[in-house]
């Protein structure tokens, strides 16, 4: 007989799974000691600053590869690298967007800043791409 997890369950296990696979990969950074490496989300503003990127235009609604987007405006501490959540303080609404996610809800876009060809930031919607990028979801809809 196979157990089922009733699905408060599952949010909990993917929760505290996802916070051992971010905690897995700070210690892994911190023993390869390689110089440049960080297990850290970019930061929007200070990129901005470094290519004097200073206006501004809306794209429009568009679908993104999720593995693109590589960092936050403002948040960049509550997620690692790959967006895996930092704190235990974001478990509340990570655990409500998963709990979403399982049950097939439709969720609004993410809102992204887009530098350069390859880089996106995201301005809101962290949770949302942190819960894609734990299920392995490819694209989002930003």
């Amino acid at each position: 007989m196979i157990a089922y997890m009733d699905l408060n369950e599952q949010v909990d296990s993917d929760f505290a799974r996802a916070r051992r696979r971010a905690l897995l990969r700070r210690v892994l950074v911190r023993l390869l000691k390689k110089p440049g490496s960080s297990n850290q989300l970019l930061c929007f503003d200070d990129l901005r600053r470094a290519l004097l990127a200073n206006s501004r235009r809306y794209l429009g609604r568009r679908v993104v590869e999720v593995e693109k987007i590589v960092g936050s405006v403002g948040r960049r501490r509550d997620f690692d690298g790959s967006f895996l959540p930092a704190r235990a303080s974001v478990a509340e609404r990570w655990k409500r967007i998963d709990r979403a996610f399982h049950r097939g809800e439709d969720l609004p876009p993410v809102e992204l800043y887009k530098m350069g060809e390859a880089y996106y930031f995201v301005m809101d919607g962290h949770h949302r791409v942190s819960v894609a990028r734990y299920h392995g979801v490819l694209t989002l809809e930003a």
